[in-house]
């Protein structure tokens, strides 16, 4: 059975992603068994449809959504798109912006997680090609409620985080091959703010979208979202939450139940901190570190990272 990871982010994280995909091409050696890239999940941002996480107003011009789709999807990896905003309004599923990074991945080899049945119904009905999966982000935990959503026509269904290791419940799931399990959830388990959050993300989009264009003086202020939780997001402060997932879970307890689909945590996560956990979960023990280096290297020979120099200067 293949281990299937789908690995965060289009635009800050994508070269990163494109390297590991290469580098497990050439160099299978350093992965464990039976790893393979199902796709790259995120959004084109900043897209109206996107959820869970905020990008401030940075948009991606026509010619770079169409060359980001091709490289991917020429190395057998799909696209998922996260267009998980709850706040969708009918008026929202006409967006220039997302219907064109719609039609740029609309080729048959994509997806998109939904959790608007609105949008949901706009992408079936436009975009038949599409793959449509149903996001953790709608927090079924309920073990009937859950397999009757599998029972759906979803591509991929990810599993609420809560659920993970709770292998009494997971044993009672039927399609266990259409379960992601987010592995590196940095959200506290049952996270009280949870939902808010998600709605929080949508508002700051809609108001910073509508600020495009205008003047300064004449933009409305971004509202402010603060997280207690936030700075435990590395693997290191992860570790002790019942929810999180070990690689050696993943191959000596999920994948014998059947389960196939895995997902990385990390769209706007630090460089430096995705390689720990690409090496961490992909990667053989005996090979992270010399992985977790050339892949540094990598990143520095193609200028995504710079590491500086001391200025010369003059002894006086």
């Amino acid at each position: 059975m293949k281990v299937r990871f789908h690995l965060p982010g289009l635009r800050y994280t994508y070269p990163l992603n494109m390297l590991v995909a290469n580098m497990l091409r050439s160099f299978p050696e350093f992965f464990r068994p039976e790893v393979e890239i199902a796709s790259f999940y995120g959004e084109f941002p900043t897209s109206r449809w996107n959820g869970g996480r905020f990008s401030n107003g940075d948009q991606c011009d026509a010619g770079y959504i169409r060359h980001v789709v091709e490289s991917i999807n020429s190395q057998g990896i799909g696209i998922c798109y996260t267009f998980t905003n709850p706040m969708i309004t009918p008026a929202d599923l006409n967006d220039p912006y997302c219907n064109f990074c719609m039609m740029a991945a609309d080729n048959g080899q994509n997806g998109a997680l939904v959790v608007s049945p609105l949008l949901e119904a706009y992408i079936r009905e436009k975009y038949p090609g599409f793959q449509i999966g149903s996001s953790g982000d709608k927090q079924i935990q309920d073990i009937d409620a859950l397999n009757r959503e599998l029972e759906q026509d979803y591509g991929l269904a990810v599993l609420d985080y809560n659920l993970n290791n709770r292998f009494d419940l997971l044993g009672q799931i039927g399609h266990r091959e259409k379960c992601a399990v987010l592995v590196n959830s940095c959200c506290v388990p049952n996270c009280p703010r949870r939902e808010e959050h998600n709605k929080q993300v949508a508002r700051q989009q809609y108001v910073v979208l509508k600020n495009r264009g205008m003047s300064p003086d004449k933009q409305a202020p971004v509202p402010d979202w603060h997280c207690e939780y936030k700075g435990r997001n590395s693997l290191y402060t992860i570790r002790d939450y019942p929810t999180f997932v070990s690689p050696d879970d993943i191959w000596e307890k999920y994948v014998p139940m059947g389960f196939e689909n895995f997902m990385i945590e990390g769209r706007t996560a630090n460089l430096f901190s995705l390689i720990d956990r690409y090496a961490h979960y992909m990667m053989k023990p005996e090979r992270r570190d010399e992985g977790r280096l050339m892949l540094t290297l990598s990143l520095e020979r193609s200028r995504v990272i710079q590491v500086n120099k001391p200025r010369k200067s003059p002894w006086i």
